[in-house]
């Protein structure tokens, strides 16, 4: 029985080939189609690399929340009346309750009503906190972060003046004085408008609005994040740059470019022009000045400077 047993296998139907398949016929051709190229994997869910860019994003997202100019509450009473005076833009007039009014008091709350600034009232104790302990007998002024230009903007409305484009740069000046002087010169000699480095340099602050004397609204500022960079590409925009250096062998006297297209780059007090924006400089001016007497300030330099170019200026146009 054993030997003549037959081993029983599967049974195939008749027609039928082995390992056939039947197809959808069409009819699942969306099921069939390919879902893309696979994201990167910052981007796939879960994935450790895209945790890693979230958090990465947050920590830039407080960067920029730190780096952005808070609004600037200026304390004490002639403070606050020098800034109304300078039409020195405002969001409220901060009055200690119970005030001992005085025409300083009494002036500020009229400068602010007639400009529709709200004058709120507060206790001592929550002006001290809104000014930082500051010294502000009773009045305290809030003032908005400032709204800085691009220089693209710069150089656009340079370019719709009638007379050649004049900008000033400032390397390092870190004095609000000095800035708020130098945009006060700027403004008064024609220029079309100041370059402020984002690092190591003075920003359009209160005590800049004041010192310009209300020019810093009516003269457009841009904050810019390299200089040297910057200055490199208006050199490519057709402006000639020229930095004052008190080392430098030629004078204002010697000041031919000043009827060009023009970036004038003023140092800071101590150090001067930087060795990478010296480099960018077309040409380099000092002011001739007599013998022992030490150099000047770059509120004062750049008013004279600007002065030169002015004059040059009117002088081309008569001829």
């Amino acid at each position: 029985m054993a030997g003549n047993s037959k081993r029983r296998g599967a049974v195939r139907k008749p027609g039928t080939k082995k390992g056939a398949v039947v197809g959808s016929g069409g009819k699942k051709s969306k099921g069939l189609e390919g879902k893309g190229p696979t994201p990167r994997a910052e981007r796939r869910p879960g994935h450790p690399a895209q945790r890693r860019a979230t958090v990465k994003a947050k920590v830039e997202q407080q960067r920029r929340q730190k780096d952005k100019p808070a609004a600037e509450l200026v304390a004490g009473r002639n403070p606050v009346v020098e800034c109304l005076r300078a039409q020195v833009p405002a969001t409220a007039l901060y009055v200690a309750l119970g005030i001992d009014a005085d025409d300083r008091v009494t002036e500020a709350v009229r400068l602010a009503a007639d400009r529709g600034i709200s004058v709120l009232e507060v206790s001592r104790a929550e002006l001290d906190r809104l000014t930082g302990g500051a010294v502000h007998q009773g009045l305290g002024l809030q003032i908005p972060p400032f709204e800085y230009a691009h220089p693209d903007d710069l150089l656009d409305a340079a370019r719709e003046s009638a007379d050649p484009p004049l900008l000033v740069a400032l390397d390092g000046v870190t004095d609000p004085r000095n800035l708020g002087a130098v945009i006060r010169s700027a403004a008064a000699f024609g220029a079309n408008g100041v370059l402020v480095p984002q690092r190591r340099s003075a920003g359009v602050t209160a005590v800049v609005w004041r010192t310009s004397a209300g020019t810093a609204a009516r003269l457009p500022v841009a904050l810019v994040t390299n200089l040297t960079r910057t200055l490199r590409s208006l050199a490519e925009a057709g402006l000639m740059i020229v930095g004052l250096d008190a080392d430098s062998g030629d004078t204002v006297d010697d000041l031919e470019l000043a009827t060009a297209p023009l970036v004038l780059v003023l140092g800071s007090e101590g150090r001067g022009l930087s060795r990478l924006v010296k480099e960018a400089c077309d040409q380099t001016v000092s002011i001739p000045m007599a013998a022992g007497v030490e150099s000047l300030n770059a509120s004062v330099a750049a008013g004279v400077t600007l002065a030169e170019i002015a004059r040059r200026r009117r002088s081309a146009g008569r001829t």
